[in-house]
């Protein structure tokens, strides 16, 4: 790729009539010597955010486990025999406690996420009031609940949700070494959903799940290219979990990590990318690289869905000496 294109990426805003991409081009990115490829990044990052400001988020899981899809990577799932129990729908007022605490110890964002294939009309109302609830607080919120039915985005909306979380997890090539019980293009159909609802979209993947780097690649060229890129972009770096198909996978090569955010921040210029899953398994070290090659969002608190994520007193020191701010 023409380093004119890159700059012509970094000042222009996301839109419908931003430069679309291909996976030769992204794959060029991937292939740049690692200096080279986060300079330019780091220019995009400049160009559109505070490079010294980190948004930090809160998951909650509100339903735990029993999950009926087949995703290889999840310990929700009922197929597989993992450590998970099944659990039901939290209370109203545990979940608005957790959010409580969560903004009390400096996260904007309040995540709450259930273990379903998608949500009942009678167990959407129930989150819908989980939604109404953190929203009071000041709090910007945001669900991840499987894949939505006609109208659910839409009352999502007027309860006041955020952002929706809906991962497209790996390129449509992959996806079916990974999930069969639904296809890539069903979660196409649930972020074209919560789009026209006017929900702002998070939708990322997870990497080291066994794909290639064109894989990688692709995936990133299907998020930059919807017809709006996502607001948000988690990077999950797969946790490897026993009792789950992928529990033997080896760990992903840290520098291709690095180099899957920093695609991410030069194809998606304007969106918030967000270390995910992972982090905990990260030094210091390795998430300021992560900083530097773009990321500017992280899940902070002890926990995410169902695995462990780094202690807030940890996450404060590494901004201390980073000399970053929370937002």
């Amino acid at each position: 790729m023409q380093a004119s294109t890159l700059a012509a990426v970094s000042s222009n805003p996301q839109s419908a009539t931003a430069p679309r991409w291909t996976v030769a081009e992204v794959l060029e990115l991937y292939e740049l010597p690692l200096m080279d490829l986060i300079w330019r990044a780091q220019g995009v990052h400049r160009a559109n955010f505070d490079p010294n400001a980190i948004q930090r988020s809160t998951l909650l899981s509100v339903k735990t486990g029993g999950c009926s899809e087949d995703c290889s990577y999840c310990s929700q799932s009922a197929r597989y025999d993992t450590d998970t129990q099944r659990e039901r729908l939290m209370p109203l007022d545990e979940v608005v406690a957790a959010a409580k605490a969560a903004k009390d110890k400096g996260a904007s964002r309040f995540c709450m996420g259930a273990a379903w294939k998608g949500p009942k009309d009678n167990d959407l109302d129930r989150v819908l009031d989980m939604v109404r609830e953190v929203k009071a607080l000041g709090m910007q919120t945001c669900v991840t609940l499987g894949m939505l039915k006609d109208g659910q985005a839409e009352k999502l909306k007027d309860a006041g949700l955020d952002y929706y979380n809906h991962n497209l997890d790996t390129d449509k090539e992959f996806y079916g070494q990974v999930i069969k019980s639904h296809t890539h293009d069903d979660r196409l159909d649930t972020l074209d959903q919560v789009r026209d609802a006017g929900i702002n979209v998070c939708s990322g993947g997870i990497i080291g799940m066994g794909e290639s780097r064109k894989n990688r690649a692709a995936l990133i060229v299907q998020l930059a290219n919807l017809p709006q890129p996502p607001e948000s972009v988690p990077i999950n770096n797969l946790v490897p979990i026993p009792g789950t198909p992928l529990a033997d996978n080896p760990r992903l090569d840290p520098f291709e990590f690095v180099r899957t955010i920093a695609a991410a921040r030069i194809t998606m210029p304007k969106s918030w990318v967000r270390l995910s899953a992972g982090r905990q398994e990260m030094s210091d070290e390795l998430q300021a690289l992560c900083f530097l090659a773009g990321a500017n969002s992280m899940f902070y608190g002890d926990h995410l869905l169902t695995t462990g994520n780094p202690e807030v007193d940890r996450d404060d020191a590494l901004f201390a000496r980073l000399g970053v701010k929370a937002v």
